[in-house]
Formats: structure tokens, sequence, C-alpha cells
């Protein structure tokens, strides 16, 4: 009896070992390529060997969890100072208009959609004033919560007097989820 005890014993080590590398694989999405290699240990294979495999699976996770966690935060800071040179610029060339005025309330956007992997928006600018005039309009592209994803400017040149002119303002890369629009700024000139 004790005999046996001890066999039980060896053989729940190797087993808990097993389960936890299954279940590290399954969670780092490996797929089941993955997990039939490591569950498709015979029972022939001894304890030592069992747990030797688990390990090696465990170090190879960590090692592509790792890479993988490097290249998103790799792709995060390119998004991030792509981000940050858009709207740089998109508030120099607001900035370098000269005689301009405020014309946020004059301006409205339409729906957005995709269109070539590019999110897109019409934007309608009405002119009230006496004489022709263009309009120069930031459209921040954010997502739900309200996080800015993109800022572009888009010129709508040469409204007549007393109507309205539209053009489209489409973002400098491929937006993901659901996204939102707005005016940030509008210069009349």
């Amino acid at each position: 009896m004790a005999g046996t005890r001890a066999r039980r014993t060896k053989g729940a080590a190797p087993t808990a070992v097993t389960t936890a590398a299954l279940t590290g694989l399954a969670l780092t999405g490996l797929g089941l390529a993955a997990l039939t290699g490591l569950a498709g240990c015979s029972g022939n294979d001894s304890a030592s060997s069992t747990v030797s495999e688990a390990e090696s699976a465990a170090r190879s996770v960590g090692k592509e969890a790792t890479a993988a966690a490097s290249s998103l935060a790799s792709e995060a800071s390119e998004a991030s100072s792509a981000l940050a040179s858009a709207t740089a610029e998109v508030g120099r060339k607001l900035d370098d208009i000269k005689g301009g005025a405020n014309a946020k309330g004059s301006v409205g956007l339409g729906e957005p959609t995709t269109a070539d992997d590019r999110t897109t928006v019409q934007v309608i600018a009405a002119n009230s004033t006496d004489s022709t005039k263009s309009f120069a309009v930031q459209v921040d592209f954010t997502d739900q919560s309200g996080k800015l994803l993109d800022a572009v400017v888009v010129t709508v040149s040469d409204v007549p007097a007393g109507d309205s002119g539209k053009a489209t303002a489409r973002s400098n890369r491929q937006l993901t989820g659901k996204v939102r629009t707005e005016v940030a700024r509008a210069v009349r000139y």
C-alpha cells in the first residue's frame, strides 16, 4: 500500500505541472496545435520528461509573450508619435492663416464612414458673410470614450456668400472600432 501511495504522489506532480503548462498555453492563445503537442505525451513517458516538456513549453510561451508585448509597445509608440505629428501639423496649418475668423459654429459634419481602409466624413461649411470665403477645418477622429485617434485639416474653398460648401475629411491612417468625429477648430478667411 505504501508503494502505491508513493506512485500516486509521484504521478500527481507531473500532472499538476502539465495542467499548469496547458492552462498557460491556452491563455496565451497558442491554439490547438501547441496544446496537442504537449497533451499527446504517452503514459510511458517518465515523470521527469513530462515535467521537462512542460517547463520547456512554459519557457517558449514566456518568450513569445515577451516578443508580442514588445511588438505591441513598439506599435503603440509609433502610433502615438504619428498622432502627435499629425496634431502638431494641424495646429501649424490653422495658426498660419492670417486674418481668419473663428467659424466653428458655421461648420457641421456628416456621419463617418470607411472607404479604402480610411475613415472619412463630409464637412459642410455655411458662409453667412456677404462675400466669398474659404474655411479651414480641423476634424478630430476619436473613439467612443473620446480618446483622440487622428486629426486632419480640410479646406472648404471659395464658398459663395450666403451659401454652403462641402469637402471630405479623410483620416491619415486606418482607424479601428467605432469612430466618432468632431470639429475641433474652424477658421473662415
